[in-house]
């Protein structure tokens, strides 16, 4: 798997199920049986992961919502993908 960064293109993977219950997102990782969820920033993400995003799209949409300092973001937000594209939930295109 290749390094995460701003510029990389991530959309949700075939591999998964998930439905908003109210304001918190739940996912099944197909592969793995497990069961994730997301709520506040890490649902928006999710919701954004539809359809393909840059991960700067991302750091953009969550910088225009939130008041919260660029570099801080960069990092959680690289974090997040990361891990979601370990459990299998994100791919990387």
């Amino acid at each position: 798997m290749s390094t995460l960064s701003l510029t990389s293109t991530v959309v949700r993977s075939t591999d998964q199920v998930s439905t908003d219950l109210g304001g918190e997102a739940v996912i099944l990782g197909l592969q793995s049986g497990e069961y994730f969820s997301l709520e506040g920033v890490g649902l928006r993400i999710w919701e954004l992961l539809e359809t393909p995003h840059t991960a700067a799209d991302l750091l953009a949409a969550i910088l225009a919502a939130y008041e919260v300092e660029a570099v801080a973001a960069e990092r959680d937000l690289l974090a997040v993908l990361g891990a979601l594209v370990a459990e299998g939930l994100v791919e990387v295109q």
